[in-house]
């Protein structure tokens, strides 16, 4: 099996099929099971919206557009896309059972910030077939994490604990989950502090762990992101190691992107429906996927001048 940082790769590498304005369908989804999330990180996109929606994806619109994109060729499925899934334990469980049992998606993965992913609901998601987990840490300390993450210092310990109990749950089951972490490389002092917590209480209980930049989830959380004092890269360029350029955008080519509501997004941020380029509860996620305004966007993309469009004023093209 690809290793976690394989298949990233593979998604933000645009390759030469996937450079034009319409397009088969994109390599991976993600898909919002919950767009709530207990945290309030200072760097999320979420801090964006005016007012948190309060519900769920419905399960019978996600069995469809899911079917939808087997049958039109994805092969990966990310159970999450900007809310914490963990919010909505038992649909991210059934939402997993029906992607690998029912219409034998090959591949599903899930990004949680742990703190709600306590070890009956790991367990379940694990026995499901869930293929993938991977934990965001990025605080150092209980400090930093309630300056940041804007939440009791409580929480930093009980995802730590969460983070171990993945490890022994799956070693007691004998599942294969693959276990990952992702931080945010920040500079000096902090990232000593976090080299010294990821060794003690993070890559004991991992398969692997990687960096990421702080993005600048589509231009939106960038006064946060200064009143932090932590300087964003251009859009999202990938992982560290393997950093793409700007323009095109991979996440417009090589991913599709689903709000809770059942809005497909042209943004891997799009916290505020500000990049929609189709409704998946009125068509279909192919006429979604390369509707006009999608595929406009994309021309623009690859005219790498996206002035006057949705894209202009991210921090990528400033």
């Amino acid at each position: 099996m690809a290793s976690i940082t394989d298949r990233i790769d593979n998604v933000t590498r645009i390759p030469p099929a996937y450079l034009n304005a319409a397009l088969p369908a994109p390599k991976s989804v993600k898909i919002e099971i919950s767009p709530r999330c207990n945290y309030r990180c200072g760097f999320c996109a979420l801090r964006t919206r005016e007012v948190q929606p309060k519900w769920d994806m419905d399960f019978g619109l996600f069995k469809r557009i899911t079917r939808e994109m087997r049958d039109a060729g994805v092969g990966e499925i990310g159970v999450f896309y900007l809310g914490e899934s963990f919010m909505n334990p038992r649909l991210l469980v059934d939402c997993i059972a029906w992607l690998k049992r029912d219409i034998e998606m090959p591949y599903v993965f899930l990004t949680s910030n742990a703190s709600m992913a306590f070890a009956e609901a790991l367990e379940e998601c694990m026995k499901a077939g869930l293929d993938s987990l991977k934990w965001s840490v990025n605080a150092a300390d209980e400090a930093q994490f309630e300056r940041i993450m804007g939440v009791a210092p409580r929480l930093f310990h009980r995802a730590l604990e969460n983070i171990k109990a993945a490890w022994e749950v799956r070693k007691r089951g004998g599942y294969r989950t693959g276990l990952y972490a992702s931080s945010i490389r920040y500079d000096g002092e902090q990232l000593d502090r976090m080299e010294r917590l990821l060794a003690e209480r993070v890559r004991p209980y991992v398969d692997r762990h990687y960096w990421l930049p702080l993005y600048s989830m589509g231009a939106f959380a960038t006064l946060r992101e200064e009143q932090l004092g932590y300087r964003p890269t251009a859009g999202n360029q990938g992982r560290l190691g393997a950093l793409r350029e700007p323009l095109p955008c991979w996440s417009a080519f090589t991913e599709g992107h689903v709000t809770a509501e059942g809005k497909l997004s042209a943004c891997c941020f799009d916290a505020t429906a500000n990049w929609t380029m189709g409704d998946l509860t009125r068509q279909s996620f192919m006429d979604a996927w390369n509707s006009e305004s999608f595929v406009k966007l994309r021309a623009a993309h690859l005219r790498k001048n996206v002035s006057g469009t949705v894209c202009e004023n991210c921090i990528a093209y400033s």
